[in-house]
């Protein structure tokens, strides 16, 4: 059961990840879809490239494809730090002010330490959003950049994170990566034995 528990919280706050990501390409294909349909600003800067390319039109085309391109790429890359952000704010803030995240809440789970609660939460929130999101994220700038080989590469760096980060939950101690770097555990809410051994521990 406990091992369900921490399974059904992970999906629970992923579950909002998913949505946080899925907002962020809506807007994003807003914004790059904007640069296409502003025709005015288009036109004029066409116009300009022409005049200035002294019969060269294909560069002149050229150069406002590319323009285009590295302002699309650009958007892309801010949806994406964006996301990478708003998730360790998330993971950082819930683990300060109230020792769980909205998915942990939910199954009545609770992150404790024995040391300084900002910290450590910090440390913690760092781990679960590279092993979760942050890596991922930046295989996709890579991939969107041209990079194809590197972007595989870091995408299989993102799964053995991941991997790390999970797996140890199935162990007895059921401690994951994020909680031996961060020096936490989790542990049950009156219901129940503790997830993880945190004696003495104090809630984060």
């Amino acid at each position: 059961m406990p091992k369900l528990r921490r399974a059904l919280a992970w999906f629970v706050d992923f579950a909002l990840v998913v949505a946080l990501a899925s907002a962020l390409a809506v807007l994003t294909f807003h914004r790059v879809s904007a640069l296409v349909t502003d025709v005015p600003e288009l036109a004029t800067r066409g116009g300009f490239d022409l005049l200035t390319s002294r019969g060269d039109v294909l560069d002149a085309s050229q150069d406002l494809g590319l323009s285009l391109w590295d302002k699309s790429v650009l958007y892309v890359e801010q949806a994406f730090g964006l996301l990478v952000l708003t998730v360790f704010l998330y993971q950082w803030a819930c683990l300060s002010l109230a020792g769980r995240t909205v998915g942990k809440a939910l199954v009545g789970l609770k992150v404790t330490t024995d040391s300084p609660r900002r910290v450590r939460a910090a440390r913690r929130a760092a781990v679960t959003t590279a092993a979760d999101v942050a890596v991922y994220a930046v295989a996709c700038v890579l991939l969107v950049e041209g990079q194809v080989v590197l972007s595989v590469l870091v995408w299989a760096v993102a799964v053995v994170l991941f991997l790390l980060n999970a797996l140890p939950v199935l162990s007895p101690g059921r401690r994951s990566l994020a909680d031996r770097c961060a020096g936490t555990s989790v542990t049950g809410i009156g219901i129940g034995r503790p997830v993880a051994a945190g004696g003495g521990a104090r809630a984060v």
